[in-house]
Parts: structure tokens; C-alpha cells; sequence
């Protein structure tokens, strides 16, 4: 029947052949004399494998080979270098070969939900243009870090995994707009997602969640979903903690921060008065009697301490006060509704979201909403 069906579409010279709903359990050598097809569309049969001469699809735009009974990805698809949307879905495919994906570079739409997949191999990265990924309905347990690597994602789709956490690098992913995640057992979400400044849909309904990301309500969100994660409820207790004593590693760092911070302050406030030298370059005119000083010496200075820079980077901004600090000494939580504050068009409700501050004086002065968090 295919063999048939074949040397029909050898005649015809397609761009376009459907043999989806054949009841293939292989493709014939045949169809490498299709040289000429953009759309081939192969789901919903019974077939294990490709022959070597479906290599020969160059221009080959569209495939769709779901619902089939791949064990691994043919070869052969690491030719299609024209190839820009795959479908995998429904088969019973357990690793991603690296070479093939190296073949792959035209990819924008990779669909391989349903699989046997229990790792995602970090030559994911090498589709540099991809931009719909998703893997529902696998048994992942992690995602590699080199995914974040792949800018042009817009869509990360990995609902009804065994996912424990995101990548800690997911903030590269700068132009994702859609992040499903729901039914997995993550824990905590990464820092890094309130730097998705794309970011319009997540869902995360379903896992072991119990607060948010510093900064989620910094994000554009349109919609959120977060049903059925045990998450820290708003039930106020009074408590007043004593000031803590601070490591001398934590005294100088932020002593050298706010220095640093109030030396910025200080350029900004003199760059506007500028003059023109006699030979012609601008100077800027500090007035101060602080020009030159200790604040210029320490921005000169910790340039010498690659590793002091490189930890300092690190630091956080207590939510209370915007001071820095180095590490966290209190992670405090408020509360935000997130259809007013969020502007979602859904309502999940009252969505607790993670705060750090700097130090017990912040947290026992009056006035703000920033509560401690009391597990039982």
C-alpha cells in the first residue's frame, strides 16, 4: 500500500504527503526520491524505524512521525539541516542522540511529549534556534543547565515529569514567555525566573511548592497557576527576635558595598558639571572636597580581588531597607494578591512570595509586611 502510494507521489512531485493513519510499520526506500517534499506527516502508525534514504528530504520542512514506535531517533534526521518543526510525540524514544541534534540547526519546534525519556542530553544546546520545546509526559528528573543556553526559546513546556528543581541558569532564557511545569514534585523555583522579563504565562500547579521567587511580581505575568501546592499560609503570629551578631566576613562586606553603592551615588551626582580643557576633552568639576578619595581608592582597589568582586556579585538587597548584603539573614515572606498586585487575568488568590532581610532591625521595625516564616 505505501509502495503504491509512493509511486503515485513520485509522479506528482509533491510538497506535501499524508500518510498519517496507514497502518505503516515501515517506510519504503522509495521515499527518497521525494526530494521536492516541505510536509510529510507520518503519525499514527506502527513504524520503528526510517530507511537511510530519508536523508534525502533536504528540504524538508515540516515532519510529523507522533504515535509511532520509535525506540530512538533515526539517524537519518540528522541530515534535515532544512528541517524546522518535529513531532516525536507518542513513541517510546529514550535518549536524544547528540550527533543527530548537531544535524538539527534549523529547528524551531520540537514536540517529544509521551516518550521514555529520563534525561535530556546537554547537546540540547546545539539547537541554537529553537524555540518551542516541550516534554510532557516523561519520566525527566532534571533538566541541564545547557538548555538555558538556547535564547530564541520562547516555550518551555515539561508538565508530568519526576522535575525535583529548575535549572539555577533558567534566567538566560530571556525570551521565554510560556513556562508549563505542572505535576512535577519541584520543591523551590529558582532566583533566576524573576529575571524573565518575557515571561507572560507559568504554571506550576501540582508540585511541592511553598513560596515564590523574590522578585515573581516583578514579572508581566498574565497568568498564573499554582493550585494544589502546599503553600505557607497568611496566619500572622507575633514574634520579636533580638538583634543577631554579624561574622566580620559579613561586617566588611557590607561596609564595602555601601561604599561602593555610595560612590556611584557621588559620580552621578557630579558627572553634570563638566568643562572643556584647553585641548579640547571633556573633564568632569568636582567641587567636593571628597574627590579622589577613599571611595575612588576602594573602586580602584577591589579590581586587584577578582574572587572579592566575583563573591560581592552575589549579594542581595534586603526588601526592607535596599541595603546589601552577603548572605541571607532572615528570608521573610509577604503575601501579594495575584490578579491586583500580579495583574493576572486568572486568580489564584493570595500567593506568598519569598523576601530576604538584612537583619533582625529591619524585621522588628514597624510598619511594613514582611513576616517570618514558622514551620511546625
Amino acid at each position: 500500500m505505501a509502495d503504491t502510494l509512493l509511486l503515485r507521489a513520485v509522479k506528482g512531485k509533491p510538497k506535501c504527503l499524508n500518510l498519517s493513519s496507514k497502518h505503516l510499520t515501515q517506510i519504503p526506500r522509495l521515499i527518497g526520491k521525494l526530494e521536492c517534499l516541505n510536509i510529510l506527516h507520518l503519525k499514527n502508525n506502527k513504524i520503528q524505524d526510517l530507511p537511510v534514504e530519508f536523508s534525502a528530504l533536504t528540504k524538508l520542512i515540516v515532519l510529523n512521525i507522533g504515535n509511532n514506535e520509535l525506540e530512538e531517533i533515526p539517524a537519518s534526521l540528522g541530515q534535515l539541516n532544512s528541517l524546522e518543526t518535529l513531532h516525536l510525540f507518542g513513541n517510546k524514544i529514550k535518549k536524544l542522540p547528540n550527533k543527530i541534534l548537531g544535524g538539527l540547526r534549523s529547528l524551531t519546534f520540537l514536540n517529544l511529549n509521551n516518550n521514555d525519556l529520563r534525561t535530556v542530553t546537554p547537546s540540547i544546546n546545539k539547537l541554537v534556534n529553537l524555540k518551542y520545546l516541550s516534554l510532557d509526559g516523561n519520566s525527566l528528573t532534571s533538566l541541564p543547565s545547557e538548555l538555558c543556553a538556547i535564547s530564541p526559546l520562547t516555550e518551555l513546556h515539561a508538565a508530568n515529569n519526576q522535575l525535583t528543581a529548575l535549572p539555577l541558569e533558567i534566567g538566560f532564557l530571556v525570551n521565554l514567555t510560556k513556562l508549563y511545569v505542572q505535576k512535577n514534585k519541584i520543591r523551590e523555583l529558582p532566583e533566576g525566573i524573576g529575571k524573565l522579563y518575557n515571561l507572560k504565562v507559568i504554571d506550576v500547579a501540582a508540585n511541592e511548592l511553598r513560596i515564590f521567587p523574590t522578585e515573581l511580581n516583578k514579572l508581566p505575568l498574565k497568568e498564573l497557576y499554582c493550585e494544589e501546592n502546599p503553600l505557607i499560609d497568611h496566619v500572622p503570629i507575633k514574634s520579636v527576635q533580638e538583634e543577631e551578631v554579624l561574622t566580620l566576613k559579613e561586617i566588611c562586606a557590607r561596609f564595602i558595598m555601601s561604599e561602593l553603592k555610595a560612590s556611584l551615588r557621588h559620580d552621578s551626582k557630579y558627572a553634570g558639571n563638566k568643562s572643556t580643557s584647553a585641548s579640547g576633552t571633556d573633564s568632569i568639576i568636582c567641587n567636593s572636597p571628597i574627590s579622589n578619595n577613599r571611595w575612588s581608592y576602594l573602586r580602584i582597589a577591589i579590581r586587584h580581588y577578582p574572587s572579592v568582586k566575583e563573591m560581592l556579585g552575589q549579594a542581595s538587597k534586603c526588601a526592607f531597607c535596599n541595603r546589601s548584603f552577603l548572605n541571607t539573614w532572615l528570608e521573610c515572606v509577604t503575601f501579594v494578591d495575584a490578579k491586583k498586585d500580579l495583574k493576572t487575568m486568572n486568580s489564584p488568590g493570595r500567593i506568598p512570595i519569598r523576601a530576604l532581610l538584612c537583619s533582625y532591625k529591619c524585621f522588628n521595625t514597624p510598619g511594613h509586611s514582611f513576616y517570618g516564616v514558622a514551620f511546625p
